[in-house]
């Protein structure tokens, strides 16, 4: 399973605050404790202000990557602020996000043709988010299929069929992972991902929801979540999951996680 640790989001009120009180010491702490888990990428997302996220991102970016070698997801719902900031980043990681949505594809996509730069693809339009399979895989298709054009190949693609909460769409998850199954039956290299948290919404003990989230999808084929890595339940779940699907051989990881104390 592929880890891109959350933590580092203005959404998130903790980092909120730090952000807006240009704490440097919070953020480089939740870089390092995420790295310290297990993250294989840090999610930075300032979260702010239009006419300040630009800046915050800098800060950030110059905090985090101080701190980590630990590569980056660089999230803004903006296509030219990750134009702008890219050149920052001191090695390939994630970009996040493209999708049918406006020229974002256009703009990100040539950015990154020629580099090692993977990239989201959110199975969204101008239309919204689609609740239904069918239209799910029909962005995400499309989304790899473009990216192809510019030389971008499905392994570099994480696509993220947008779960929605199974409090108001019952049959969230069964559409999530249909698509998933269908667009991977045509791409089979290409990743997939989620926020585990999605689903939940809305939901009591929905770190229960999550645990059973993350095993019907991985099942399906998901094999990126993003993800608080510290949470050593979550972590422990997904260790499990690996073993049970064959993904971690002879189960090292989840032997040595227990060694290690990490299970619980």
């Amino acid at each position: 399973m592929i880890i891109i640790g959350e933590k580092i989001n203005g959404a998130i009120p903790s980092s909120a605050k730090a952000i807006a009180e240009r704490d440097a010491d919070f953020i480089r702490g939740l870089a390092i404790r995420q790295t310290d888990a297990g993250a294989d990428y840090l999610d930075i997302c300032a979260g702010t202000a239009p006419e300040l996220e630009r800046d915050t991102f800098e800060w950030l970016l110059d905090i985090v990557q101080e701190a980590v070698d630990t590569p980056l997801c660089i999230d803004s719902p903006d296509p030219e602020i990750l134009r702008d900031i890219l050149p920052l980043v001191k090695r390939p990681g994630i970009i996040n996000s493209v999708s049918g949505e406006g020229s974002k594809c256009e703009i990100i996509y040539p950015l990154i043709a020629e580099t090692e730069w993977n990239v989201v693809a959110l199975t969204c339009d101008d239309a919204g988010i689609p609740a239904d399979a069918e239209r799910k895989v029909a962005i995400g298709l499309q989304l790899i299929e473009k990216a192809a054009t510019y030389g971008i190949t499905p392994d570099r693609i994480f696509i993220d069929p947008l779960v929605l909460s199974v409090s108001a769409v019952n049959d969230a998850l069964i559409n999530f992972n249909e698509a998933i199954r269908q667009i991977k039956a045509k791409y089979p290299t290409v990743h997939f991902t989620s926020g585990l948290s999605n689903i939940s919404f809305g939901m009591p003990k929905r770190k229960l929801i999550n645990q059973n989230f993350l095993a019907f999808a991985s099942q399906a084929g998901m094999d990126s979540a993003i993800m608080d890595p510290t949470d050593t339940v979550m972590f422990a779940e997904i260790l499990a999951v690996d073993a049970l699907l064959g993904r971690d051989k002879f189960c090292r990881a989840y032997n040595k996680a227990f060694r290690q104390g990490k299970l619980g």
